[in-house]
């Protein structure tokens, strides 16, 4: 009796499973197809700027490069400003430009305007601005805009937030599915149960893909996203970062996802930071073992700060160490190294830069563009399916509802249900919100669908 009882439970939990499956990929289905087509069009956002602002990028000068100095006494006779840049970022290599970036209340908020300088000729290439501590350019910000708030600011972020939520319970369902149906027969081409199985089998080779999308979107979110900031913080997780001040030269916690984030430099030092101290602030960091090609360097926000000189190399091998430098002598007051992060700030920062698409470059972007893919494929099967197998009107069963099943479960199980779906609602605050949506809906199904069926099953 015990063992018929186990295997109706399970049962019954399989088929919660499909129904929940099914309601997050009806109602769901088009915020994860946004997300992912946005997605796709991020990954190849390296190429599209390279063609649309070559001319800013990129110099066919020949010759050394002149100081520091001169280059940022150019920009800053282009620009009309006399104050020191909020940051700036020597060419990386030969035929590539010095970015100036300065604080500019003609820009956007959390934006630069950033001055592109030919190293030799001290030519202005461009004039454009950037947003975050990242400086990404005009194109990936809009489409990084689009991909995360539909271009809507702060109350838009909750469409990203509630796919990423449910985009990993989504996979792992799916997955649940594919398993207990593994053993089925091939059926014909053109039945339904043929498209089930091509749905089941795109899922499980997208699956980790899906997983990990989702764990790295969540980490962005506002309210998922704060969780899970507050546990890394209380795990001791953090990613290390100089401290700038120069009262005191304990580390602080950066902020991973700063590239999504308002951007460097504070309020303006004016006469404080001259142009010829930038080339010192680059000496020394380079002197301090900052060798990589992509450097930029923070003047001091305040008097009470310090200079902030960090790589920003994304690529593997990751170069992102960091050093803050004495106003005055250029002294290495703090520093913080990529190779002495603990192991979980390291897998985040790798975490971030695939999700970003620039990890491995081209190839991690071609990977995230087919899980996108592939995430679109299958939300659009999905619907042609749902489609096809729709009610009509001449269908006279009542339908099965999540309710319908809970309410035959034993006390047990009930239990075991609501409390992880009350665990995954504070930690997953937007799930939480939909899924109470959900199951007013399912309820509100299963009481009109026939009053003798309900009473059947209860």
């Amino acid at each position: 009796m015990a063992a018929a009882e186990r295997r109706r439970t399970r049962q019954l939990l399989l088929a919660m499973i499909t129904r929940l499956h099914f309601y997050v990929g009806l109602f769901v289905g088009p915020f994860l197809l946004i997300a992912a087509l946005s997605g796709i069009a991020y990954a190849l956002t390296p190429q599209l700027e390279q063609w649309v602002y070559h001319d800013a990028l990129t110099t066919q000068s020949e010759g050394k490069a002149q100081p520091l100095a001169r280059q940022i006494a150019a920009a800053q006779a282009a620009a009309g400003i006399s104050t020191a840049p909020a940051a700036v970022r020597p060419a990386p290599a030969a035929g590539q430009t010095t970015r100036v970036m300065f604080n500019d209340p003609g820009v956007g908020e959390f934006q630069h305007r950033a001055l592109f300088i030919d190293p030799v000729t001290l030519a202005v290439r461009g004039d454009l601005p950037v947003y975050g501590t990242s400086g990404v350019l005009p194109l990936r910000t809009n489409i990084d805009q689009l991909h995360r708030s539909l271009l809507l600011g702060e109350p838009g972020r909750l469409y990203s937030e509630l796919a990423a939520s449910w985009l990993w319970l989504l996979a792992l369902g799916g997955v649940v599915l594919w398993w207990q149906r593994r053993g089925a027969r091939r059926a014909p081409a053109a039945s339904p149960q043929r498209r089930r199985q091509r749905h089941a089998s795109l899922g499980i080779v997208a699956a980790l893909g899906l997983v990990f999308f989702s764990a790295t979107g969540l980490t962005w979110s506002k309210w998922a996203g704060g969780n899970i900031a507050e546990l890394r913080h209380a795990w001791g997780w953090g990613t290390p970062s100089v401290s700038t001040s120069l009262k005191g030269h304990e580390a602080a916690a950066a902020d991973p996802h700063a590239e999504h984030h308002h951007g460097a430099g504070g309020m303006d030092m004016g006469a404080q930071v001259t142009d010829a101290d930038f080339d010192r602030a680059l000496a020394a960091a380079r002197h301090a073992g900052l060798l990589a090609g992509k450097i930029e360097l923070q003047p001091p926000s305040a008097p009470d700060r310090a200079w902030k000189v960090r790589e920003i190399g994304r690529e593997w091998p990751t170069e992102v160490d960091q050093v803050a430098l004495d106003p005055h002598s250029f002294a290495v007051l703090d520093r913080t190294d990529f190779t002495t992060f603990p192991l979980a700030a390291k897998l985040t920062r790798w975490g971030i830069d695939l999700h970003m698409g620039v990890l491995f470059g081209l190839p991690n972007q071609l990977v995230l563009v087919a899980v996108a893919g592939s995430l679109a494929t299958l939300i659009c099967w999905g619907y042609r399916m749902w489609w096809q197998r729709r009610p009509t009107s001449g269908t006279r069963a009542a339908p099965q509802t999540l309710s319908a099943l809970f309410v035959q479960l034993g006390w047990g199980p009930r239990l075991g249900v609501l409390l992880v779906a009350l665990a995954l609602g504070l930690a997953l605050p937007v799930m939480g919100a939909s899924l109470l949506l959900f199951v007013a809906i399912d309820w509100l199904r299963w009481r009109v669908s026939s009053p003798a069926s309900v009473a059947r099953t209860a």
